[in-house]
């Protein structure tokens, strides 16, 4: 099967991640799209993060019922912080009759030579590349990189999260049993 992994910190997930992962599924000869919840990011800041466990479960009731999209746990038992490298190594060892793929943004695909073993990853895995404003993407003539013409939302949990800690609507940013998650439970104030 062919699996496309769409890796995110998630925090929290939001409709422009539902949207990407749908069109990229309708729209590529990938089969399924994992959601893989990132624990921790090494670009990131770790204080700011929701708990791994109540990200995942936001992921997954953002995409019930939908079929072949998956929240992912798998970074949660590899060491952290997560690096895809890793990740990408351990998926192939777990499940070789598997091809898997790497979903990313256009702004994330300029920051992988930072990334670690990013010419492994380049050289052995297809990367499905969805543009984003200010972010031009060029496939280099490497077959593995496929540009998407997928729709776009500016959309960011970075700004889910100040509209909750200043009180705002986010409805219609995340799904609603995600937006119903967030209330009743208090998270990001």
């Amino acid at each position: 099967m062919n699996i496309g992994l769409y890796f995110g910190s998630f925090n929290p997930i939001h409709t422009g991640h539902c949207i990407i992962a749908s069109h990229v599924l309708a729209n590529t000869p990938l089969e399924q799209v994992w959601l893989v919840v990132t624990p921790h990011n090494p670009f990131k800041n770790e204080q700011s993060l929701l708990n791994e466990y109540d990200r995942l479960y936001l992921v997954q009731l953002a995409i019930a019922g939908e079929g072949g999209l998956r929240g992912s746990d798998i970074e949660f038992h590899l060491n952290k912080p997560s690096y895809t490298v890793h990740t990408l190594v351990h998926l192939k060892e777990k499940y070789p009759q598997h091809d898997f793929s790497i979903i990313m943004g256009s702004d994330s695909y300029q920051n992988l030579p930072k990334w670690k073993n990013s010419g492994y990853i380049q050289g052995n895995h297809s990367i499905y590349i969805y543009t984003r404003p200010g972010f031009p993407a060029e496939t280099g003539g490497n077959g593995k990189v496929i540009l998407l013409d997928a729709p776009l939302l500016e959309i960011s949990s970075t700004r889910i999260r100040e509209y909750v800690r200043k009180k705002k609507n986010i409805r219609y940013l995340v799904p609603d049993k995600v937006q119903e998650e967030i209330e009743k439970n208090g998270y990001y104030k």
